[in-house]
C-alpha cells in the first residue's frame, strides 16, 4: 500500500458521500459538502489494514462521513450573521445532509448503527455547547471535549464493528490536528470560541495558551508514535503510513 492507494481510497469515499448528498441549488451557493480528509483517512484505517470490510461497513462509513458533513455545515455558520442567502442555505445544507443520513440509516434498518451514531451526535453537541457555558473547566477537560468533537463519531463506528483497538491512534491523531489548526489560527491573530476557552483556562492555571497547546501537541505526538510502534495488529505498510503522517507533522511544526 502506497500514498497513491491511500489517497485514491479517500477520494473514492468522498465521491460516494458526495453522490448521496448532491443537490444542485445547495452546491451552487454553498459548494460541495465540507469533508475533512484526515477524518476520512482515519475512518478508513481498519479497511486499509485488511479488516473485514463488507458492504455494511462501507455504507456505515459513508453515513459517518455524511454526519460529519452535516455537522460541518452547521459549524461554518457565522456566529453573528446568518441572514445572507448563502448563510441561510448553509443552514439548510446541514439540515439536508442530516435528513439524508437518517434516510439512509432508515433504509438500511441498521438499528444498532442508528442508536450508536445518535448517541455520538448528542455527545458531540454537548461538548460543543460547553464553550457557551460559564462553568470553569480545566485544560484537560477542554482537550477531552475537542477530542470528542473531532473523533467521537468515528469511535462509535469503530466500537460497533469491533475496531476498538484503532481508537487510541485515531483519537490522538485527530486531536493533534485540531490543536495544530487552533494554534495556527491563534498565531494569525484570529480567535475561535474554543481558543478563547483554552486561553482562559490556561491563564486560570497560571500558564499561557502558547505553552499549553505546544506542550500538549508534543506530548501527544510522542505518545502516538509509541502506540503505533507497539501496535502488533497493524500491517507494516499501514504502520509506516501512520508514522509518516506523524513525522511529517513534526517536521512541519519544527519548520
Amino acid at each position: 500500500m502506497n500514498a497513491t492507494y491511500i489517497q485514491n481510497s479517500i477520494a473514492q469515499l468522498k465521491t460516494e458521500i458526495f453522490m448521496d448528498v448532491r443537490h444542485r441549488t445547495l452546491q451552487k451557493y454553498t459548494g460541495i459538502p465540507v469533508l475533512d480528509e484526515n477524518q476520512l483517512f482515519y475512518l478508513l484505517v481498519p479497511f486499509l489494514n485488511g479488516e473485514e470490510w463488507q458492504q455494511e461497513q462501507r455504507e456505515a462509513a459513508i453515513t459517518v462521513g455524511i454526519v460529519y458533513a452535516a455537522l460541518a455545515a452547521h459549524d461554518h455558520i457565522k456566529e453573528f450573521d446568518a441572514t445572507s442567502k448563502e448563510q441561510q442555505l448553509t443552514v439548510l445544507a446541514g439540515d439536508f445532509y442530516s435528513g439524508r443520513y437518517y434516510e439512509i440509516l432508515a433504509m438500511s434498518r441498521n438499528v444498532v448503527l442508528i442508536r450508536s451514531l445518535s448517541q455520538g451526535i448528542v455527545a458531540r453537541c454537548e461538548h460543543q455547547i460547553k464553550v457557551y457555558e460559564t462553568e470553569k473547566r480545566t485544560i484537560e477537560q477542554w482537550f477531552d471535549s475537542i477530542s470528542n468533537i473531532e473523533s467521537g463519531l468515528i469511535s462509535k463506528f469503530f466500537e460497533l464493528y469491533s475496531f476498538s483497538e484503532y481508537i487510541p491512534i485515531m483519537e490522538k491523531s485527530l486531536l493533534i490536528l485540531r490543536l495544530e489548526r487552533e494554534w495556527a489560527t491563534y498565531r494569525r491573530g484570529q480567535v475561535t470560541l474554543m481558543s478563547k476557552a483554552l486561553e482562559e483556562s490556561a491563564r486560570y492555571a497560571g500558564s499561557t495558551y502558547s505553552n499549553v497547546i505546544q506542550e500538549k501537541i508534543v506530548q501527544l505526538k510522542t505518545e502516538l508514535l509509541q502506540v503505533i510502534e507497539y501496535a502488533s495488529f497493524l500491517q507494516s505498510d499501514v504502520k509506516q503510513a501512520l508514522q509518516a503522517r506523524v513525522e511529517a507533522s513534526i517536521a512541519s511544526t519544527n519548520g
